[in-house]
């Protein structure tokens, strides 16, 4: 069967059977999978003109790129809502509502930012003339050496007496530290990009600019490290001596945040249901635990289960067979459409030990990187990455990281609806996570110990939730975050202290960690909603979904079930089922 005619017979076969009665009839299947919408041409140019936009203004928190960024944004904003909803499809609204919700939070992050930026105004009373030099540099326009010199000279001066005053200053906000912090850091580098760009070139600016340049950057350098020092004072989580100094958001924040995703629970509620799906843990925990003769020592069982690592200089081959197995077990069961140079092209890497502190697992997408010891490290640290990394526990995550999940997740994101940008953790983490639900609830972990090792990882997921909701919320340190990893999920303490240096050190979002469990439990409910009412195969299910690109995972239910939505739209979908599994 050639491509066209097996795209519609496959379309003819996923909405033959009908949708929800709540919802209207499905989409059709033409509309579900043209490669446009009519919002397709302005998602286009806003990726392309934004692209511009930020290549050409660079330098962080400068009022031209505020100024700039804020008429773009309303421009696109004013475009978006000239096109008329009402006669859009589902799939088209989707894109227009995110792109709204888009717009609108990168204006309301501008409000927030230039609000944060004038408390510290008084901080850079010499930022005007440095943001000056540099928007004349970006054409090239010539200088008057003798003058920037003395203006830096002048700089250095205001620096050092302005930072003798933050020196005395008592407290301040943390995200007001940080602001400045991230102002300090972009007037340094529009500094060097003026030096760099006419120095050694034009004589008269490498004659008189270069001393008092280097001056003037080195006590910017001290500058931004007192800022720095002043962001871990302000922190309300302290070091406890664990070493990891983030800020928690806020009660406030992380609803807001939710809300943006589309998660119609609190964080109360959310940590309610990682404790339901704990207690569920515990009791497959406990099978497992009795079936290898431990009786109800788990963590004896799960000692076992550790100490079956693989040699040093074994693990790829551990990773290629458990690939193998995991492709062997998607293609038995018909669960979903892998295209041959999918399956081709992902690789392997081996992950630096550096990189290990922060990510002790696995990582993965068209490479997967591999976490395991290397010579250099001591020896402590080599039980520790073997043990966590030992073949029952790297069962998940190899077809975590590759085929079904992130590499695949890549592949079909560069081939379909390529226009959107609406990529979200719930779609990305959740998705993957929800293939390890799926392929335990098919029987592909072979042995008590494979579960065990595959519950390690539902556990560590329930714990995500638990610890970094806690821990925004105020009530957790980071401390008490590593030992309820150790003490309750079963995890190596050097793994812990990396898991949660990576959640809240690592440059993550705060729902980031929440959002692999939750996002799973979205993609569960479609689950049942489509493949466990005969509505759709699992491969229809799957192959639907891929082809729709990233989103939040409620406007793939609202495509799916062709749900007439409104300009209004509210997230409402409760998708957890509180009886549990």
């Amino acid at each position: 069967m050639n491509p066209p005619v097996a795209r519609l017979f496959f379309c003819s076969l996923l909405f033959a059977v009908g949708s929800p009665a709540v919802f209207a009839q499905p989409a059709p299947a033409q509309a579900l999978y043209r490669q446009t919408s009519d919002v397709h041409h302005l998602l286009t140019n806003y990726e392309a003109d934004w692209g511009s936009l930020s290549r050409f203004y660079t330098i962080a928190n400068s009022p031209e790129r505020r100024e700039r960024f804020r008429t773009f944004f309303n421009d696109y904003l004013r475009q978006l809502q000239q096109l008329d909803f009402e006669k859009m499809s589902t799939d088209s609204r989707v894109d227009y509502l995110l792109f709204q919700r888009n717009l609108r939070n990168e204006l309301q992050d501008l409000t927030h930012e230039e609000k944060e930026v004038n408390q510290t105004k008084s901080w850079f009373p010499f930022a005007d003339k440095i943001y000056a030099l540099e928007k004349l540099r970006r054409r090239g326009t010539p200088l008057v050496a003798e003058q920037v010199a003395s203006d830096l000279n002048a700089i250095g001066k205001e620096i050092v007496t302005v930072q003798k005053g933050i020196e005395k200053a008592e407290k301040t906000d943390p995200a007001v530290a940080r602001r400045a912090e991230g102002t300090a850091k972009g007037l340094q580098a529009a500094l060097k990009s003026v030096f760099t760009f006419y120095n050694a070139y034009d004589p008269q600016f490498s004659w008189w600019v270069p001393e008092p340049y280097h001056k003037t950057d080195s006590l910017l350098t001290v500058y931004t490290n007192l800022l720095t020092k002043k962001v871990r004072e302000a922190a309300p989580t302290k070091d406890d001596g664990s070493g990891i100094a983030g800020i928690a958001v806020g009660r406030e924040e992380l609803l807001r945040q939710l809300q943006y995703e589309l998660i119609p629970y609190s964080p109360e509620e959310l940590v309610d249901i990682a404790n339901r799906e704990f207690a569920w843990c515990d009791r497959e925990l406990l099978k497992a635990t009795k079936e290898m003769g431990f009786g109800s020592d788990w963590k004896a069982a799960q000692e076992k289960v550790k100490n079956s690592a693989v040699p040093a200089g074994r693990q790829p081959e551990l990773i290629l067979r458990l690939y193998n197995e995991s492709i062997a077990f998607l293609k038995k069961h018909d669960l979903i459409t892998i295209p041959p140079i999918a399956e081709e092209t992902w690789r392997m890497q081996m992950m630096s030990p550096a990189r290990q502190k922060v990510s002790p697992f696995f990582l993965g997408g068209e490479s997967i990187l591999i976490s395991y010891p290397t010579d250099a490290m001591a020896h402590e640290d080599k039980l520790m990455s073997m043990r966590g990394n030992n073949p029952h526990f790297s069962r998940s995550t190899v077809h975590h990281e590759l085929i079904a999940g992130h590499h695949l997740q890549g592949f079909m994101n560069n081939r379909y609806k390529t226009y959107r940008n609406f990529g979200t953790p719930f779609w990305t983490e959740g998705w993957a996570l929800y293939w390890e639900m799926i392929l335990w609830d098919l029987g592909f972990p072979q042995s008590p110990e494979d579960r065990i090792g595959m519950l390690f990882w539902r556990m560590h997921r329930c714990a995500r939730i638990i610890f970094s909701l806690n821990y925004h919320l105020g009530k957790w340190s980071p401390q008490q975050c590593i030992d309820f990893l150790v003490d309750r999920v079963g995890h190596e303490r050097a793994n812990a202290e990396g898991e949660v240096r990576r959640s809240f050190v690592g440059g993550y979002p705060p729902l980031y960690q929440l959002a692999y469990m939750t996002g799973g439990f979205q993609f569960y409910g479609l689950k049942k909603e489509f493949v466990d009412s005969k509505k759709m195969t699992y491969r229809q299910f799957h192959d639907a979904i891929l082809q729709l690109n990233a989103m939040p995972v409620e406007m793939i239910r609202a495509i799916l079930t062709n749900q007439k939505l409104s300009k209004d739209f509210k997230t409402s979908w409760r998708f957890y089922e509180k009886e549990g599994k």
